[in-house]
């Protein structure tokens, strides 16, 4: 049984600061749920309260498929 651990206080940061024009940035060391946060946590709060699907990005910049859109010129027209 997976176990999941509540990142309560997180979501509540990201929720708040939703919208103010900023970018944020999410830190942390490796595997301590940064992806999960947004990737599971976030994306699922925003389709909750009605953002389209297709209006969210997800993109892995470490896959090799991907690697292109490290370039600004190649990543903006793709979003």
């Amino acid at each position: 049984m997976v176990k999941e651990i509540k990142r309560d206080y997180y979501l509540e940061q990201l929720i708040k600061r939703k919208g103010n024009g900023l970018i944020k940035i999410v830190t942390g060391i490796r595997r301590c749920g940064k992806s999960y946060l947004l990737r599971t946590l976030f994306k699922n709060h925003l389709l909750e309260n009605g953002v389209d699907e297709k209006h969210i990005i997800e993109m892995a910049f470490d896959l090799f498929d991907n690697i292109e859109y490290r370039d600004p010129k190649h990543f903006y027209p793709k979003i």
